[in-house]
């Protein structure tokens, strides 16, 4: 979802926040923060190679999602609460099988499980059967989760497991980098959900022979096993980047990604505090986060909390200098007490579907600062609620400029939790619920042309 308006026709993700579930795609200005001590915060600056390009207009991934019309809303009862689906249209309740790589349980679950989650979750409230087969640790649900081996061998598993499964009426293959290739193996109506495109990624995660092996097979091979299918994404950013690999605009379909509304709000913090949060793994790029806190602490003062767990933890703790605390995992009641007393959340990711931690900071006030990357252009309106910068001397520069100036910082904030507070999860169901029914009438459709 570009947040910049052109002439061309815009289209409107499903979720992004109306009150019938459809926005408009915002309208994005881009306004340089004045320090208030310009002379503090200019003197962070250092000239370096750009981050990232910014969009350009002409490839605005707007005008490259096709638009979804949501699903009628279902009737309420006497009481005022909504009807079981079924009982509202009197159709059976359909089976929905979801193939992901990781259950919500997962320790190393992100943004994609959540997702999936919530998406489960509705379609079951809808009146639908709805099964997660995936790797990994697993919990009960409100609907089915079935444990399908480990990390690596689900894939090889799944369609084995998926035998006593294909009575099922939709399949949702859920990509994240590598495809389990479900075409091959279930012959119902299916949907391809991509959280985003790894391109930039496997260079940075596996071995040379490996990353070109990953970015073939993401790139050439998934476009072409569900070429006869849609794919649904939550971000413009990603479905642009899927059109970019081949896969047809018209088959590309969006929901926004949405936040729960958080508990009462806890006061900010009275000291200056700057918030990491998530899983540490070497895309989010949290090793940069500190280099940069080495030049701005002495300016802006206080301390920067790093909160999460991954497989880079012990490299921060042993980068970690004056002002750093590393907490590790931190539970819910904690994550919400982190977020509310942040004076801003850092984001430094070199790539993201959205960054569902962008929202979560925004839900409760708080401004976010990161790169002008994919994912982040759809989670951060830039000079609105947020700062999105091309290199580490602008990082530095707004993270000193909005610690410095209290009055922008709040404003950043206030319109962060205004947008937040639009972006429900019963929009983005009704707006799955329209796309599932749309992969099912189009295999209806090509039946009956045989």
């Amino acid at each position: 979802m570009s947040h910049e308006s052109h002439s061309r026709p815009s289209t409107a993700p499903v979720g992004a926040g109306s009150a019938s579930g459809v926005s408009t795609v915002l309208g994005q200005t881009r306004r340089p923060l004045a320090p208030a001590r310009p002379e503090a915060a200019e003197s962070l600056i250092a000239p370096g190679p750009p981050i990232a390009e910014p969009l350009a207009p002409e490839a605005s991934p707007a005008a490259l999602v096709s638009p979804v019309s949501l699903a009628p809303p279902r009737p309420e009862t006497a009481d005022g609460s909504r009807s079981d689906e079924s009982q509202a249209d009197g159709r059976k309740g359909r089976h929905i099988v979801f193939v992901a790589w990781r259950d919500l349980a997962n320790p190393r679950a992100g943004g994609s499980e959540v997702l999936v989650d919530r998406l489960a979750e509705g379609m079951t409230a809808r009146g639908d059967r709805v099964t997660l087969l995936c790797g990994g640790p697993t919990a009960e649900r409100q609907y089915q989760v079935i444990r399908n081996g480990g990390t690596y061998t689900q894939f090889l598993r799944a369609p084995l497991a998926y035998r006593r499964l294909r009575d099922c009426d939709l399949v949702v293959e859920v990509c994240n980098g590598m495809p389990f290739f479900a075409p091959l193996w279930a012959r119902r109506p299916m949907i391809c959900l991509v959280n985003h495109v790894h391109t930039e990624l496997w260079a940075v995660r596996f071995p040379r022979p490996v990353a070109a092996v990953g970015r073939l097979t993401e790139t050439r091979l998934l476009p072409w096993a569900h070429r006869k299918n849609l794919f649904l994404t939550i971000s413009g950013s990603t479905a642009a980047a899927l059109a970019d690999i081949g896969v047809d605009k018209d088959r590309i379909r969006q929901v926004s990604m949405c936040v729960e509304q958080p508990q009462p709000l806890t006061p900010r913090s009275p000291e200056p505090m700057f918030l990491a949060l998530g899983r540490l793994t070497d895309y989010k790029r949290i090793d940069l986060l500190l280099r940069l806190w080495e030049r701005v602490r002495h300016v802006v003062g206080g301390q920067l909390v790093i909160a999460g767990d991954g497989p880079e933890r012990a490299r921060i703790e042993a980068m970690a200098g004056p002002g750093v605390v590393v907490t590790g995992r931190v539970s819910e009641e904690e994550k919400h007490r982190l977020l509310c007393s942040a004076w801003m959340l850092l984001h430094p990711a070199m790539i993201e579907g959205w960054g569902i931690v962008i929202t979560e900071a925004a839900i409760r006030g708080t401004p976010g600062i990161g790169f002008d990357v994919p994912g982040l252009r759809d989670s951060v309106v830039d000079g609105e609620t947020g700062v999105l910068v091309r290199n580490e001397g602008q990082f530095a520069s707004a993270w000193a400029s909005l610690a410095l100036d209290h009055r922008t910082r709040e404003a950043l904030g206030r319109a962060a939790r205004e947008r937040a507070l639009r972006l429900h999860w019963s929009a983005a169901v009704e707006g799955f619920a329209s796309v599932a029914d749309e992969a099912l009438a189009g295999t209806s459709s090509a039946k009956n042309l045989r």
